[in-house]
């Protein structure tokens, strides 16, 4: 659960709404034989599902409010489309849901080590088919295993799913919504996730130039760590709202050296925000050199064809210094490259190691 919320989601699996993948409509060029749930309601507790689709492109509409969605189709699905009546999404302010990256690994652990072994699945199935043909007669042996391999394979796909969806909800405060924030936390982590999705999208993470940092450990954890003390912020300032006005002023001069650590909890955490924005803009600046060098190197291949072409057309003397011009450009562009990596790479060692979340004043 990691990183900016997908819009194509793969066509086996299970994807929490909001956390791994956007609500919206989706379409999968090739659904036959196929299934999906979506899992919606207070926590997933009212599964809707369809089985079995038919050959062709299948659409279907994941809502805000559903909880997860669980597919087994052959080709993946892609978001075409906002909800039906959803609003307009919001430009600047809007953020996604953050988890902790260690969440799905722990879920899908749990689910392994309760799941029984498909064998014994197999074998109950079988036991139980032939004796209800014994008491039905043997006709009925077909269509009985039939029904029981149709409803072993939807069930042994959907029941890890809703066991990992209860998990999920008992482990509440170990994810991040939106609506666990107020104005000023979503603007920090909005601003956050901007910054993120700047470096993991630049061309120099892409290639692994910036290998002295593991963005892909580190800065998952560094958006949960900042979203973890934002949530708590926010909940401080929503108590201290409910507050405001109705204090006598001795429990008012109380008050004023929490909402003094209150203020300096803000400031620290906007500092870290900042320095993602400083690795976040040297990525830029290292995308910029290197595509200049790319482009140089380009050049550089076709020099040959401008060389033959001085040559024929002036005198020796003039062809040794532009070619000599060339070579001292590309060169400046090489160093330019360096240098911006290592400004990239200092300002994502200016990020604090990841560890424990660092605690807001007490409630």
């Amino acid at each position: 659960m990691t990183g900016a919320v997908a819009d194509v989601v793969p066509g086996v699996g299970t994807y929490f709404v909001g956390i791994d993948i956007a609500p919206g409509r989706y379409r999968c060029a090739e659904a036959r034989g196929g299934w999906w749930v979506r899992f919606a309601g207070a926590g997933g507790g009212e599964p809707v599902g369809s089985w079995p689709l038919p050959a062709g492109p299948a659409e279907v509409e994941i809502s805000p409010t559903d909880f997860a969605f669980e597919t087994h189709v052959a080709s993946e699905w892609r978001r075409i489309g906002a909800p039906r009546g959803a609003p307009a999404r919001a430009a600047d302010g809007e953020v996604r849901p953050v988890a902790d990256p260690a969440l799905r690994p722990e879920l899908d652990r749990l689910v392994r080590r309760r799941r029984p072994a498909r064998w014994a699945e197999a074998l109950t199935l079988l036991i139980a088919g032939l004796g209800a043909s014994s008491v039905l007669g043997h006709l009925w042996v077909v269509p009985i295993l039939l029904f029981g391999v149709i409803a072993w394979t939807v069930l042994t796909g959907v029941a890890p799913n809703a066991r990992r969806a209860r998990e999920l909800r008992r482990r509440r405060d170990r994810y991040v919504l939106p609506e666990d924030l107020d104005a000023p936390a979503r603007d920090l982590l909005a601003r956050v996730q901007r910054a993120i999705d700047t470096v993991e999208e630049s061309m120099v993470n892409r290639e692994g130039l910036l290998d002295s940092i593991d963005n892909a450990v580190t800065l998952p954890r560094q958006e949960w760590e900042i979203a973890q003390v934002l949530a708590r912020q926010s909940r401080l300032r929503a108590r201290d709202a409910e507050r405001a006005g109705d204090e006598v002023p001795e429990v008012e001069a109380a008050l004023r050296p929490l909402r003094a650590k209150l203020e300096l909890s803000v400031r620290a955490v906007t500092r870290r925000v900042e320095a993602l924005e400083r690795y976040a803009e040297r990525a830029v600046a290292a995308d910029e050199a290197l595509r200049a060098q790319r482009r140089l190197e380009e050049l550089t291949r076709d020099a040959h064809e401008y060389d033959a072409l001085l040559a024929d057309s002036a005198r020796d003397e003039l062809a040794v210094p532009a070619i000599e011009r060339l070579t001292e450009q590309g060169d400046a562009l090489v160093r330019a490259l360096r240098e911006r990596l290592a400004a990239a790479a200092e300002a994502g060692g200016d990020l604090p190691p990841p560890g424990p979340a660092p605690e807001p004043p007490g409630d």
